[in-house]
């Protein structure tokens, strides 16, 4: 990592890998970001597949490395897992704090097109450009072998992203998505104060129309789902029913798992942790 374009806040040994958390300027955001990445014994030797995470709302670039219990798996498959913060911070943009799912903590990964958001909310070219290049050039990471998931408002990038995208993510997977942000409160919200009030703009990240608008639904990589039936925010916001809907029409293969008594929260992504990561490694051909 020689030359390297970021700093190093902390590096932690974690099951013969490293966990590590750094910072950077980032030219899409125009302001410094955080991420962090777990480096798996393998990658002394050679490059190994990478998996991109994207958090929800609230989240920063720790949360998923505190409290998914992902790297154990991670290690015994050799993945690469990155996890970068959701939205830019330290900006003080007008209203930017006021709520916690609109401004810092919820960019939505989307890049935003209204003033004041329009020169920093640029989480989706942060996220699919500028980063995965930073990782690419200075990680050993596999170019060729990426895949990604989320959770919640993660989970709609990571879907929305993967979907954008066919080629660039070979696996795919969320918990408990926003699948259809359009039809939803936080969806709404997010899109109306980010992209403005032309709705034509906002299909482009919606899992769900994106997913029905297929015609090669057959021939993208299958998607596992899990989410738990006794989320609070199932019924109001997340619709993942629309997204099944729409796999169905399109022959998107997805696979949908619902779980009695399991809420929105880290016990519910720990519980399914490593079904999500042995699903990317087959994809990934581990």
């Amino acid at each position: 990592m020689a030359g390297q374009p970021f700093e190093v806040i902390s590096q932690h040994r974690c099951f013969g890998g490293t966990v590590g958390f750094y910072r950077h300027e980032a030219a899409s955001t125009a302001c410094a970001m955080r991420f962090a990445v777990f480096t798996p014994a393998q990658a002394k030797s050679a490059p190994v597949p990478v998996l991109y995470y994207l958090a929800g709302l609230t989240c920063t670039e720790e949360t998923f490395m505190i409290k998914a219990g992902a790297q154990r798996v991670a290690a015994e498959l050799g993945l690469m897992l990155v996890a970068p913060d959701t939205s830019p911070r330290g900006l003080q943009l007008p209203g930017d704090s006021d709520s916690w799912d609109f401004g810092v903590g919820a960019g939505f990964y989307v890049d935003a097109t209204v003033e004041p958001w329009s020169r920093h909310y640029r989480m989706y070219s942060y996220v699919t450009q500028e980063l995965r290049t930073l990782i690419e050039a200075h990680f050993p990471a596999q170019a060729q072998r990426t895949g990604i998931f989320g959770h919640s408002m993660g989970g709609h990038g990571a879907l929305t992203i993967a979907l954008r995208n066919p080629g660039r993510y070979r696996s795919v997977s969320a918990f408990a998505p926003i699948s259809a942000p359009r039809r939803c409160p936080w969806g709404q919200k997010a899109f109306s104060g980010y992209l403005g009030a032309d709705q034509g703009q906002w299909a482009a990240h919606d899992a769900s129309e994106l997913a029905a608008g297929l015609t090669d639904g057959p021939q993208r990589p299958p998607i596992l789902v899990d989410q738990g039936l006794a989320d609070q925010f199932l019924e109001a916001q997340l619709h993942p029913h629309l997204l099944e809907e729409a796999a169905r029409k399109s022959g998107l293969r997805l696979t949908l798992r619902r779980h009695e008594g399991y809420d929105h929260g880290y016990y519910f992504i720990s519980s399914f942790m490593e079904d999500h990561l042995r699903h990317h490694a087959r994809q990934l051909g581990v």
